[in-house]
């Protein structure tokens, strides 16, 4: 099931996308039973997939994107964290932050994993039953934040406000037999700058299941972010950044593309007017 979160009239609603475009509606709850009604419904706004609980963060997890960094492939998953206030929907901007004023705000086309069963020290051969699907994430990075004003830690420069994108469908695990054979891309302004496979990463998606569940809870609704291939624009010659009026786009296939528009924080929004 290809399950689409929407709103209409400013109330919310889950679908079923169908193949030729279709949306029908959903009845029940996300991490329960969903009845397909067989209402079609216009889409009037596309929103992210879900309202993540948790967002848990895999850094340097592709062997080519460690290698351009120039970083040691780690022995152990490289976690961080994004609170829920990073998400953002669909079509709408991310928004380059200018209180904490950063120049240097980047993508990151990444595999987005959904817990839809609570998962307390899973074995990796059982982690993919604990998966309710997946979708499509841009770990959007403010680079100057990350390695100079983060006091070591990434999380302030992973943090602001729309720095997670999520969408545009959440793909249920039935659809998707193997996580860790996608391919995967970002494109920006119709330039390609990563264009890679998810079998590149050093630590797959039940590895990554079972380390953050061990000796830890995750719940569902829990999102798992797995790492970005190599092309990050921090890593082109000369780099390339963000800016205003720019559209980015995440890829992957099985799930489809997320395209966000890129916009500067409005005066009015520093002074708290």
């Amino acid at each position: 099931m290809r399950i689409v979160r929407f709103a209409i009239k400013g109330h919310e609603h889950l679908g079923n996308e169908h193949g030729d475009g279709r949306v029908t509606l959903l009845e029940g709850d996300l991490f329960g039973e969903l009845v397909d009604t067989g209402e079609a419904v216009r889409v009037e706004k596309r929103l992210a997939p879900l309202e993540p609980r948790d967002i848990l963060c895999i850094g340097l997890n592709y062997r080519r994107h460690a290698e351009e960094g120039k970083q040691a492939i780690p022995s152990h998953p490289v976690l961080f964290m994004k609170n829920s206030g990073t998400v953002q929907n669909p079509g709408d901007p991310i928004v380059l932050p200018r209180r904490l004023d950063s120049r240097e705000v980047d993508y990151e086309c990444e595999l987005a994993v959904v817990i839809g069963k609570t998962c307390h020290n899973v074995k990796r051969e059982q982690a993919l039953e604990h998966v309710l699907g997946y979708t499509c994430a841009n770990d959007v990075s403010a680079r100057d934040w990350q390695r100079q004003g983060g006091g070591g830690q990434w999380c302030r420069g992973k943090t602001f406000a729309t720095f997670c994108p999520l969408g545009p469908v959440l793909v249920t695990r039935d659809e998707i037999a193997n996580p860790n054979a996608l391919k995967i891309r970002t494109v920006l302004n119709g330039r390609v700058m990563q264009d890679w496979s998810t079998d590149d990463m050093i630590f797959d998606v039940p590895t990554l299941i079972e380390f953050l569940s061990a000796s830890s809870v995750l719940r569902p609704g829990t999102v798992i972010l797995t790492g970005t291939p190599h092309g990050v624009g921090f890593a082109h010659t000369p780099p390339v950044f963000l800016r205003g009026g720019d559209s980015v786009s995440i890829e992957i296939e099985g799930i489809g593309t997320l395209t966000n528009p890129v916009a500067e924080e409005q005066a009015e929004r520093l002074t708290g007017v």
